[in-house]
């Protein structure tokens, strides 16, 4: 059985990268962040698919990239450049998002 993770939105990520996506996309980020934090807390499965990818692993702590789009912009995660780098702590079900990102930043 998959277990939920809890996602905890680091205060930099927040500060710096998730409010320039904000400013930009408005009420369709609010929607995306959502989504993003509902992947999240099933980690597990979405590495299953292609818009993650570990990085590093030690121990029980990952590094992730994930890929995504933002709602209503019909591109798919890969094409939108945009991506997310997670630490996930496996041993507290933790998912800690670190940067939200546009590959051109």
């Amino acid at each position: 059985m998959i277990e939920n993770y809890l996602v905890i939105i680091e205060p930099f990520a927040s500060r710096h990268y998730i409010k320039k996506f904000s400013k930009k996309y408005h009420r369709a980020w609010d929607i995306t962040l959502k989504a993003l934090i509902s992947q999240f807390e099933r980690i597990d499965m979405l590495l299953q698919k292609d818009v993650a990818e570990i990085i590093i692993k030690s121990g029980d702590l990952k590094i992730i990239k994930s890929e995504f789009s933002v709602a209503g912009m019909h591109q798919s995660p890969k094409g939108s450049g945009n991506r997310c780098i997670v630490a996930v702590d496996e041993s507290c079900k933790k998912v800690y998002v670190l940067l939200v990102y546009h590959k051109n930043d």
